[in-house]
């Protein structure tokens, strides 16, 4: 590859700086030594034991639940694209929940016809129609950074829903398209009685669809990640002039990394049409950007991981303080008020005490405890 990449994983960290040993340590092991060692195999074994742990909580937990961790499939496969995108690649964008827009309206499009094609089908294909609307955006923005992409992207956000206005009768105008709900296949409704005796019911198989859909974009995202690819990304992030210098192409890594993070947030729009069965431009407002950015960066920047923590107080907290506030005596609408206000409160404790996200400060917490106790081991030598 690159002499910035072999810098960026081989180089060891300087003896004077016990936490970054550490972490130079930790990545070496590749994780935790019951795991496999093999990064492939490593990451299968996670996604088998995810996939377990999916299928139990979606037994376990009753239409109300399935529908919310529906909704946190959507906004979690969004911001792992996103993740890779500001928290590996450097770039700030304010115009994902755009891209999400043409993910949604291209699968209630072809949901839409008289004989639609099978939802894996769909999804493919609100993939390949984003993806190509993200290579155009991250061509015309790669040689822009920081205030500049972030208001490129924004003119996008702006500016892309509105199309559903000019072409109304194509795509709906301000009510939006109306999503046919997928049907189960019936070997769903044997399995789910076989498994739990529970019906299967449409809202549980939008559950499924959505979770399985999360957890093949991370683990798809988690190998990227870990590749070369991850880490010439995190080279032009870090060191965008020796990189340059050592051959790196920075404009082609990061039309890439857009393009990426473009095909996820295509797939979360798909997700988010059958579970809310409507694609309207209300649905894609900047106020969905800026909820997606603020749940990697209350999550933690750069990690997978962070980016679902992130999602999932965005999902779980409006609703857990409406009810705190419910049962405190307020009213509906003053229960509702109070949900916004929390997370924001959330949000400006988390960068005050974990500036580095929630997973980010747990984990440097963990790695200088290590560092001092392997230090503490040397000395006593």
């Amino acid at each position: 590859m690159s002499a910035v990449s072999d810098l960026q994983t081989d180089a060891q960290p300087p003896a004077g700086n016990p936490a970054t040993a550490a972490a130079g340590t930790s990545t070496g092991t590749g994780g935790p030594r019951w795991l496999p060692q093999s990064t492939l195999l490593r990451h299968l074994t996670v996604v088998l034991l995810c996939a377990v742990g999916a299928v139990v909580l979606l037994e376990v937990t009753d239409p109300f639940r399935n529908s919310q961790l529906a909704t946190l499939s959507y906004y979690a496969i969004a911001a792992g694209g996103l993740t890779v995108l500001t928290g590996l690649n450097g770039q700030i964008s304010l115009g994902h929940g755009a891209l999400m827009a043409v993910g949604a309206y291209t699968t209630a499009l072809f949901l839409g016809a008289d004989e639609p094609l099978p939802l894996p089908v769909i999804f493919v294909a609100a993939i390949v129609v984003t993806t190509a609307v993200g290579a155009l955006v991250g061509a015309a923005a790669s040689r822009l950074h920081g205030p500049y992409l972030a208001g490129a992207t924004l003119a996008l956000a702006v500016g892309l829903p509105g199309l559903a206005l000019r072409f109304q009768e194509t795509l709906g105008g301000e009510q939006g398209l109306r999503v046919r709900a997928p049907r189960a296949p019936d070997w769903f409704g044997d399995a789910i009685s076989a498994l739990s005796g529970n019906p299967a019911t449409t809202t549980k198989w939008l559950a499924y669809v959505g979770t399985m859909a999360l957890i093949v974009t991370y683990f798809l995202l988690a190998n990227l990640v870990r590749s070369r690819i991850g880490r010439t990304w995190r080279a032009v992030r870090d060191q965008d002039v020796a990189a340059e210098l050592a051959g790196i192409r920075l404009g082609s890594w990061r039309v890439l990394a857009f393009v990426v993070s473009a095909a996820c947030a295509g797939l979360a729009g798909g997700v988010l049409a059958i579970v809310v069965r409507l694609a309207a431009p209300s649905g894609f407002t900047l106020v969905l950007s800026l909820s997606l950015l603020t749940a990697i960066v209350l999550g933690g920047l750069g990690s997978l991981f962070g980016a679902l923590i992130g999602s999932a107080l965005l999902v779980f907290l409006p609703q857990v303080t409406t009810d705190l506030g419910s049962a405190a005596g307020l009213d509906n609408t003053e229960a509702a008020q109070l949900a916004p206000f929390v997370y924001g409160v959330v949000l400006v404790v988390a960068m005050m005490f974990a500036p580095a996200g929630l997973v980010g400060s747990i984990r440097l917490r963990w790695l200088a405890q290590r560092a001092k106790r392997t230090a503490a081991r040397e000395s006593g030598r």
